[in-house]
């Protein structure tokens, strides 16, 4: 017997972001997946979805899936303002795809009223660790007493000693990095319309921060993150990435449930 040939894997349509317009838009054989698919408009009215073909799989998040994803609306937010779907959404069918854009024909009319003209950057910000470390060591008067009492005493007292050490390091710490990151927020919140705060990543980061800038006023932005960076040149390092489109500020999640039968 021969073998038997693999079914095909039924194709669906990926949907990158959502833009207001209702001309026909061709953006290029960049769409996810490495095939080299089109990517082109699905309209509604005067919304489009921007999409692509592809396999009806569950896309994993890996880094050339990721950096497809963000290429193409990159690529689109040059021309429109972009409302960015969540990573991996797949629709069946381009009718389908209609079907989601007039069921949310209302919320996506206010969403992309608010974030028309807007563009979002990235702030990351770093210390080494152990520096501010030794420099709490020397201004604070309790763990300064503290050492003294554990490299004097060798009894179990000790022991407690070293955990009240640990614990006041600690929160002269959190303090540190809490004012920080307030003057930091307080110097950019002219320049943004809103922030959002991250969860910091790994023991040097201290703030994981995303903005939300008014596209021409993002020389004044540009110009405020450059004067706190020289502020504290050498207390924090600071990682500024960005223009990117809003996906802190949107998020366009799709419970898309099978019907069990």
């Amino acid at each position: 017997m021969g073998e038997q040939a693999q079914p095909e894997t039924e194709q669906g349509k990926y949907v990158y972001c959502i833009i207001k317009t209702d001309t026909p838009r061709d953006f290029g054989g960049v769409g996810i997946g490495g095939r080299r698919d089109r990517v082109y408009t699905v309209h509604y009215r005067e919304f489009a979805a921007v999409v692509s073909n592809c396999p009806l799989i569950v896309f994993d998040p890996t880094r050339e899936n990721a950096l497809a994803h963000e290429h193409v609306n990159e690529l689109v937010m040059k021309d429109f303002t972009v409302l960015p779907m969540s990573f991996g959404t797949v629709f069946r069918t381009e009718n389908d795809i209609k079907e989601f854009l007039k069921g949310t024909y209302e919320a996506l009319s206010d969403v992309l009223q608010k974030m028309e003209g807007k563009i979002e950057f990235g702030l990351k910000v770093n210390w080494d660790k152990d520096q501010v470390i030794r420099e709490i060591e020397t201004e604070n008067e309790e763990i300064r007493r503290l050492k003294e009492e554990i490299s004097s005493n060798t009894s179990t007292s000790t022991y407690f000693s070293r955990m009240q050490l640990g614990r006041v390091v600690e929160s002269a710490l959190q303090a540190k990095a809490d004012a920080y990151v307030t003057e930091i927020y307080e110097a950019l919140r002219d320049a943004a319309i809103a922030s959002r705060s991250n969860k910091p990543i790994g023991d040097k980061m201290i703030m994981n921060a995303a903005f939300l800038v008014e596209r021409d006023k993002t020389k004044a932005f540009d110009d405020q993150i450059s004067d706190i960076a020289k502020k504290y040149e050498n207390k924090l390092s600071f990682l500024y990435t960005g223009p990117w489109p809003p996906y802190n500020f949107v998020n366009i999640r799709l419970k898309l449930e099978r019907a069990e039968r």
